[in-house]
């Protein structure tokens, strides 16, 4: 079973860059599909980024599609979302999620899931 801790949120100007980083605390994320959701106040929880557990293969909100970027280590330890331009839309608590073997865009195909790591972008 795997353990997930997020670090990186903060609190950046729009057109800023942020990376967000999610370890597997007590395993790696070897065989796991891994995502990152994200939910904003008043919100529901909304797909982000995903990464197939081959790590051959993501995709992404359309939201965010050509700005963010999710990728894995080679040591399968930690998992990344770089994010890039920024705006006050993408204010949320981001969440890194992952499953053994499949992956998905619903929040309720995930098993495992971190505390969660706030972004406040500011106009």
């Amino acid at each position: 079973q795997v353990q997930l801790v997020e670090s990186g949120g903060g609190v950046v100007q729009a057109g800023a860059s942020l990376r967000l980083s999610c370890v597997a605390s007590g395993g790696t994320f070897s065989g796991y599909a891994v995502a990152w959701f994200r939910q904003a106040p008043g919100k529901e929880r909304e797909f982000v980024a995903a990464l197939t557990s081959s790590a051959t293969s993501s995709y992404y909100a359309n939201s965010v599609d050509g700005r963010f970027t999710i990728s894995r280590d080679n040591a399968n330890i930690t998992v990344y979302l770089q994010m890039v331009s920024l705006n006050a839309e993408d204010t949320a608590v981001y969440y890194c999620a992952a499953d053994k073997d499949r992956s998905g865009t619903a929040p309720s195909w995930y098993d495992y899931w971190g505390q969660g790591a706030q972004v406040t972008v500011s106009s």
